[in-house]
């Protein structure tokens, strides 16, 4: 039951969303969750477009200025955490869904915290790419 309650209060909260491509954002992923215990949020994976979505608190949007990504406002309109069921006949590879779901994550990723992954992970994708 108290995982239900959980579930119910995140399905209701405001979020800003932060996407980036996946290739950064799962480094991203592995540098948030290698850290301090600062933590990740909750993740979603968008196998269609090639991004992943990180939580952010919401506010975050007004100041968000990282090359590369965007930060859109929900005010919880739209996004649901609460997985949906894929759709019949959805092949598994071309959807929306959780990398990290609620519940597994720490509540949201601190944006602080996320800019300097994606920074860092920015780097590290520039330096593989320029050793081919």
């Amino acid at each position: 039951m108290e995982t239900s309650q959980s579930t119910d209060t995140h399905a209701q909260a405001a979020w800003d969303l932060v996407t980036v491509p996946a290739r950064q954002g799962l480094e991203a992923v592995d540098i948030l969750r290698r850290g301090d215990g600062d933590g990740v949020g909750p993740v979603l994976h968008d196998d269609h477009g090639d991004t992943l979505g990180f939580l952010v608190p919401p506010g975050t949007a007004a100041a968000w200025d990282v090359p590369g990504s965007t930060c859109t406002e929900t005010d919880g309109r739209g996004l649901s955490l609460v997985p949906a069921p894929a759709a019949p006949g959805t092949p598994d590879g071309d959807c929306t869904c959780w990398l990290l779901p609620p519940g597994e994550s720490d509540t949201a990723t601190d944006p602080a915290v996320l800019r300097r992954a994606l920074g860092e992970a920015a780097r590290m994708i520039a330096a593989a790419d320029s050793c081919r």
